[in-house]
């Protein structure tokens, strides 16, 4: 029996029961009784029985897969989400099928239909071109991270208070001007709430402030250059005073980091400097970057483990409608490093 590929019908004369009955141990085993179960499950030993995943997809519709889109991996933060998320594997035993978006929102609308393609059972979606109402039409269960949610489950960051807390701490280190740079960002985005946490800090507390919103580049190379244009124009035009700088993500605020010890060979006084997400790259940075945690590491187990309630109550002979949307807020945690005091 080692030598060829065992099928049902092997495996109903081991064990003295139907073809029928062997279906319903792979696809309804719970309709089986646990003494049954244990007799299958013996054969399968007994019969080096290799599962065949691509028929039993064909078998029940059910391919254990997650489609997820992500927006790019040169951003540490999803890196280290995709990361996280992969990780679940062990506790929740879906396998994903991942596409990175180009910022192209009919490439990315190609990518869902080819995910759908292989019937994947729901969707975990960080990428931001397609509207969320478009994803809800999908009729699989979705969830998204910090994007647009008004029509899909989603969880995410407190941005706003992560962003009250990066703030006051530049402001405890006596900064003269706070500057937050960030990408121009849509008001129904989560991450809006870095700019408004930023903005209203700043007013309550009578700080002399500016918010910096434009395009920040979708390459490392890009990035690059156009922090050193930044970094030029912060430099003129409060020379002699000590600026807080609060940037968007710690991806942006590594590459500052880089730039100005380039210039001076250090992080001077006049500098202060904090990130946002706490990817791996804040703490190995060439001085360790004092950013806001958004705790991804949670958040990927929440987003999954929300998606995956979702899908086995679809499973259910008779599936309850989900009547109310979840959005999961995650708290975020200000960690201390080296570009603060």
């Amino acid at each position: 029996m080692d030598q060829k590929k065992i099928t049902f019908a092997d495996i109903a004369k081991y064990t003295n029961f139907s073809k029928t009955t062997i279906s319903r141990y792979f696809n309804d085993p719970d309709s089986l009784t646990v003494k049954n179960q244990e007799i299958i499950a013996q054969a399968l030993e007994d019969l080096n029985y290799q599962e065949n995943k691509l028929a039993k997809i064909f078998a029940n519709g059910k391919s254990e897969f997650v489609g997820i889109i992500i927006p790019n991996l040169y951003m540490h933060y999803y890196a280290e989400m995709l990361n996280q998320i992969l990780n679940t594997y062990d506790e929740f035993g879906y396998k994903f099928l991942i596409f990175t978006s180009k910022h192209d929102v009919e490439a990315d609308r190609k990518y869902l239909q080819e995910l759908l393609a292989y019937r994947i059972e729901g969707m975990i979606i960080l990428s931001h071109t397609i509207g969320s109402q478009e994803l809800a039409a999908c009729g699989i269960p979705i969830v998204a991270i910090e994007r647009e949610d008004a029509y899909i489950n989603s969880v995410n960051t407190d941005n706003y208070m992560g962003a009250v807390q990066g703030t006051s701490l530049l402001i405890k280190n006596h900064c003269d001007v706070l500057i937050h740079i960030n990408s121009q960002v849509a008001e129904n985005v989560p991450s809006y709430g870095r700019i408004r946490g930023f903005l209203d800090t700043c007013k309550e507390r009578q700080i002399k402030h500016e918010l910096i919103l434009q395009d920040l580049g979708h390459s490392p190379q890009e990035i690059n250059a156009c922090m050193q244009q930044l970094f030029a124009y912060i430099t003129h035009k409060y020379p002699n005073v000590k600026k807080g700088l609060f940037l968007s993500n710690d991806t942006h605020a590594n590459t500052m980091l880089n730039i100005i010890f380039r210039k001076y060979g250090t992080l001077p006084d006049e500098f202060r400097l904090i990130g946002f997400d706490d990817s791996p790259v804040s703490g190995q940075a060439i001085l360790p970057i004092s950013t806001i945690g958004q705790q991804i590491d949670k958040i990927a187990h929440e987003a999954m483990s929300l998606l995956v309630t979702l899908m086995d109550e679809r499973k259910k002979r008779r599936p309850k409608p989900q009547t109310a949307l979840v959005h999961k807020n995650i708290t975020p945690v200000l960690i201390r490093r080296e570009t603060t005091d």
